[in-house]
Parts: structure tokens; sequence; C-alpha cells
């Protein structure tokens, strides 16, 4: 059973980067998406600073994040990484199925990685995102390196934005229009 104290905060850095970006591109109208809350429920909690010290989840989250960008629904997942090579099982089965659910109802499905010794974004798109996860279930390697990502895809933070995926985003619609 995963609990909140073993890897509760892991990512949290990363998530808080992403929301400033989602309160800033809300504010200039440009996309509205929420953090997906993770269902938990306490065991041990600490009265008198009224933190939750110990807690389960209580059912498989989906992703991280989900909302619309100029009218086309988006869901993403933020993960981080701290070196050049990314383990697949930092992503689960019922993430990548929720994904291309998601995807095959006419949404955009991403991963937001940030590869934390590079300090680089990645921008995943689904379709990749499968390509590496097929490839691990088959019994070819468990990790990609970044060596493998597509060049067009690594952001930076720029422009008053901390993670600034718009941009990776534009660029996707755009190639899947000249597919």
């Amino acid at each position: 059973m995963a609990t909140w104290n073993s890897r509760g905060l892991r990512g949290s850095t990363l998530e808080d980067m992403i929301n400033r970006t989602n309160e800033r591109y809300r504010e200039k109208g440009l996309a509205l998406i929420q953090k997906v809350p993770t269902p938990i429920t306490p065991i041990k909690i600490d009265k008198e600073h009224r933190h939750i010290t110990l807690a389960y989840f209580d059912q498989k989250s989906t992703v991280d994040y989900i909302g619309a960008v100029q009218g086309i629904p988006v869901c993403f997942d933020a993960k981080e990484c701290d070196v050049t090579t990314f383990p697949m099982q930092n992503v689960h089965e019922h993430q990548v199925r929720f994904m291309d659910d998601f995807e095959r109802q006419g949404g955009k499905a991403f991963l937001i990685i940030h590869f934390t010794s590079e300090q680089k974004f990645y921008y995943l798109h689904i379709r990749q995102l499968l390509r590496f996860w097929n490839r691990a279930q088959e019994g070819g390697r468990k990790s990609f390196r970044m060596d493998e990502l597509d060049p067009a895809y690594f952001f930076e933070s720029s422009k008053g934005y901390l993670v600034p995926f718009l941009e990776p985003l534009s660029l996707d619609l755009e190639q899947e229009q000249e597919r």
C-alpha cells in the first residue's frame, strides 16, 4: 500500500511550478487547467499543527492535470527525473490507459518531464510515450534516454512562465495537422 509519507512529496516543486504557470495562463485567458486532487484517507494527523503525517491513497489517480487550452481538452502528468535516463516504472499502466483513452476522445494527452540535472523540460506526447511503453512491455529497454527524444520538444522557463508547455503543445498540434 502506498502511503503519503513514503513518496507523497516527490515532484511537489515541479507541480508548484506548473500550478503557477497555469495561474498565469488562466489570467491571460490562454488556458484553464486544474490540478486533479489525489483522494487520500488520513491515518495519522498532527493535531497541533493540523498536518496529515500518514495516509493511504484511496484509489489510483489518473493524471495530475486536466483542462482546456483554447477549446482543446488536455490532460497531462508531471514527472521529475534527476538523471538523463527516464525509467518507465515512473509511469503507471492506469495512467497510460487513461491518456490513450483521452486522446481517442479527441483530447491531447502528454507528460511534462523535468530533467532536473539538465534543468530542461520535455513535452512527451502520448504517441511517443506509447512507443517507449510498448518497447518495455515487449521485453525491451525499461527506460528511455534524453538522446532518444525529439529535440524540438525540449523547453525551458521563459517569458515569465516557469513551465511554458503551451509552446510544445502548439508545435504538436501543428505537426498533427501535417500528418
